[in-house]
């Protein structure tokens, strides 16, 4: 049997080798969780926990967790970089290291790692799969109703303003063939949180790959603190309308993407 045949039975069916990247900074109530439930949920992932440098021994958690399991691997940042900056080294991490599918996950147990399989399974025919909150089938659980509003107007603003066909840009689950990732300019990414996520999809959907979404059970976090800013919300408003106003210019000039199209 030759490489590519041994190659199709690693990994995910379909899909291949998959590496879940855990950004984490002071979840050392949650990572133990999280990875112990992708491990039951994926047998066949492997995770990456990068966390940056968090003072309440996050980092040291995590490396006894990949101590005892060998599909389980530590990426330890000099500091506190952002979600962004963070995804970014799993990415370059994963992709030096050749594997398919690259999933972003939180630490914080919203995203469950029960919904992995179909999101894996929707990637057999997909580029980009997003684990939408807001798509037919989805459920959000113990969310204040001003996050709520927030999420749901901001998904529609950036919907409109880019002209994305999208209903949870800013959703922080999801799988990336490693072809998309090595296809798009992740070099030019600055934003972070929100923004970062409404930039991947924007790039994705400029590049022309196929994005599907899927349906998750979303539930607020039950240990250590939400993330989530003032300042994070004021970014994506800002990168969403610039980049909008940008793409609407470069159309009625007439000028093609500066991305190439997907093949």
């Amino acid at each position: 049997m030759g490489v590519a045949a041994d190659r199709a039975t690693v990994g995910h069916p379909g899909v291949g080798r998959v590496l879940v990247v855990i950004p984490t900074y002071n979840e050392a109530e949650n990572v133990r969780r999280i990875v112990a439930r992708v491990r039951a949920a994926a047998p066949a992932v492997d995770v990456l926990v990068a966390d940056d440098n968090s003072p309440d021994g996050t980092g040291a958690v995590a490396d006894a967790l990949s101590g005892a399991d060998r599909q389980v691997h530590v990426l330890h940042r000099p500091g506190k970089d952002g979600l962004g900056a963070a995804y970014l080294a799993g990415f370059a991490w994963a992709r030096r290291r050749g594997y398919d599918a690259v999933v972003e996950m939180d630490a914080d147990g919203s995203h469950a790692p029960e919904d992995l399989p179909a999101l894996l399974d929707a990637a057999r025919h997909a580029d980009v799969v997003i684990g939408s909150r807001w798509t037919r089938g989805a459920r959000v659980l113990n969310w204040p109703w001003r996050r709520l509003l927030l999420s749901r107007v901001g998904n529609l603003y950036a919907r409109v303003a880019l002209g994305m066909p999208v209903s949870d840009a800013t959703g922080g689950y999801r799988v990336y063939r490693s072809a998309v990732l090595d296809g798009i300019d992740l070099g030019s990414v600055r934003s972070q949180g929100y923004a970062f996520q409404v930039e991947l999809s924007r790039l994705a959907h400029r590049a022309g790959v196929r994005i599907v979404e899927v349906p998750i059970t979303f539930a607020e976090r039950e240990h250590g603190d939400s993330k989530m800013s003032p300042l994070i919300v004021a970014e994506a408003l800002w990168r969403v309308t610039r980049w909008g106003v940008r793409d609407r210019r470069a159309a009625v000039r007439g000028r093609p993407h500066a991305l190439a199209r997907w093949p």
